[in-house]
């Protein structure tokens, strides 16, 4: 079984607080961690070709912001800590894309900050940790 974990964040409380949760683990088990940060996108929009190119254009920023401003920062941190890891900044929607991406890179499992999401948009759609424990292949850890 693969030593690497994938760590989902997004920039909130509950993300910092499972990069903390993350790198003390792969401290002390020696764990690479794949460091993954999905911008929600869907690929379902009907556009002119005019649309299509601003929309990609805009995507380019949103992943230069993301990486600048969220993904960086944490995989900083992590390499002043001696710890090994990759950063990943996509679009997609956020549960599917995860999952695909520790699929793709063999991991052991997956650690997620919990948002605290309330209210009609969680009873309706469910939160990202939820979809996540629901349909994941591997080990899903939700840090509160």
């Amino acid at each position: 079984m693969s030593n690497s974990v994938l760590l989902a964040i997004d920039g909130s409380p509950g993300g910092e607080r499972a990069l903390s949760y993350a790198m003390e683990r792969a401290k002390l088990g020696g764990a690479k961690l794949i460091v993954a940060y999905v911008i929600e996108w869907s690929q379902y929009s009907f556009n002119t070709p005019e649309e299509n190119a601003e929309r990609h254009k805009r995507r380019e920023q949103e992943i230069s912001r993301a990486t600048d401003t969220i993904v960086q920062p944490a995989a900083d941190k992590l390499n002043a800590a001696g710890i090994d890891c990759e950063t990943i900044v996509t679009h997609g929607p956020p549960a599917e894309t995860i999952i695909r991406l520790a699929e793709k890179h063999g991991v052991a499992q997956i650690v997620i900050g919990r948002r605290g999401q309330s209210g009609i948009k969680a009873l309706l759609f469910g939160s990202v940790a939820g979809n996540l424990i629901q349909t994941s292949p591997v080990p899903v850890v939700v840090v509160p």
